[in-house]
Formats: structure tokens, sequence, C-alpha cells
């Protein structure tokens, strides 16, 4: 069991909110932060673009990465959302613990 720290952003407070509650009712996710509006900039279809939006930090494991990235895509309004998963290295071991508990299918 390998614990990941998962990036992703929503358009809006009430997609934030909706996806983060399906990821962790589904076991897909042991906690998600929902974390305050950002300004986002960056190039799409050859313009560049700047968007307000939610960023949502996923704490998952790989073992369920597979269905918590084909989640977030069936899920997301983005025709292409960002899904970023970076290993967790080190943590406190009862919280590791605690995740991959919570995460277990």
């Amino acid at each position: 069991m390998e614990p990941l720290l998962l990036i992703t952003n929503c358009p809006d407070e009430g997609v934030a909110n909706a996806l983060a509650l399906t990821l962790v009712e589904e076991k897909l996710a042991a906690c998600v932060n929902i974390l305050p509006r950002v300004q986002s900039l960056y190039r799409w279809q050859g313009a560049v673009e700047s968007a307000s939006e939610i960023p949502l930090l996923i704490k998952t494991t790989s073992a369920r990465y597979a269905a918590l990235e084909s989640r977030i895509s069936e899920l997301h309004p983005y025709d292409v959302p960002e899904i970023i998963a970076v290993p967790i290295s080190r943590g406190l071991p009862a919280y590791l613990n605690w995740l991959a508990e919570e995460t277990l299918q």
C-alpha cells in the first residue's frame, strides 16, 4: 500500500463539495481537504486562460488510484480535469494506517 496525495481543481464550491463527498463515501479517499478559492492561469487550446477554482487535496492509496481517477473523470465537469498524484514517502504511521483502512474495498 503506497499512500498518495492527489490534487485536482473544481470550478466552484458545489462541484468541490459533491466530488469530495462522493470520493469519501465510496471509500476512494480517506479524506479530502477543500481549499479556499485560487486563481489559475494556464494555456488551453492555444490561448492563455484564467479561472477561479477550488483546489482539492485527496488522500488515497495506489491501490485505489485507478478507480479514483476514473470516478473523478466521470463526475468532473472539465473536459480534461487536473489529476496529479504525488507519493507520500513519509507520514505519521498511525495516520497512514488510518488512510489505508479507510480506503479498503
